[in-house]
Parts: C-alpha cells; sequence; structure tokens
C-alpha cells in the first residue's frame, strides 16, 4: 500500500487559492502605497510651486513701486 499524503488534493487546492489572494491582496497594497507616494510628492511639487509664484508676484509688486502714480 502507498503511504497517504498528509493533505489531500481539494486541500492543497485550497492552500494554493489562499496563497494566491495573499499575492494579490499584497500587490494591491503595494499598488496604494506607491500611489500615495506619488500623490504626496506632486502635492508637495505644487504647493511649493505655488509659493514659489506667490513670492515672485509678491517681489513684482514691490519692484513696481507704490500704488499707480498715473
Amino acid at each position: 500500500m502507498h503511504p497517504e499524503p498528509s493533505t489531500s488534493h481539494v486541500e492543497q487546492q485550497i492552500q494554493a487559492r489562499i496563497n494566491a489572494a495573499r499575492i494579490k491582496v499584497q500587490a494591491a497594497k503595494e499598488r496604494r502605497d506607491d500611489l500615495a507616494a506619488a500623490r504626496r510628492r506632486g502635492l508637495a511639487h505644487r504647493h511649493a510651486r505655488k509659493l514659489r509664484n506667490l513670492a515672485e508676484a509678491e517681489q513684482r509688486q514691490d519692484d513696481d513701486g507704490p500704488g499707480d502714480a498715473s
């Protein structure tokens, strides 16, 4: 007689599906983390650009002098 395997074919299939689901969930989490990091970098870049633009606009106003003296 052949020794019976420790797990049945059905149990092996279930375990394979569970492992595949774990891999899929982990990949989705990594994708979300990557997108969140990119979003944060984009927001930081946009905020820095906005501050630069505001500072430049303020500098231009200072260079023009006080008000319209026409």
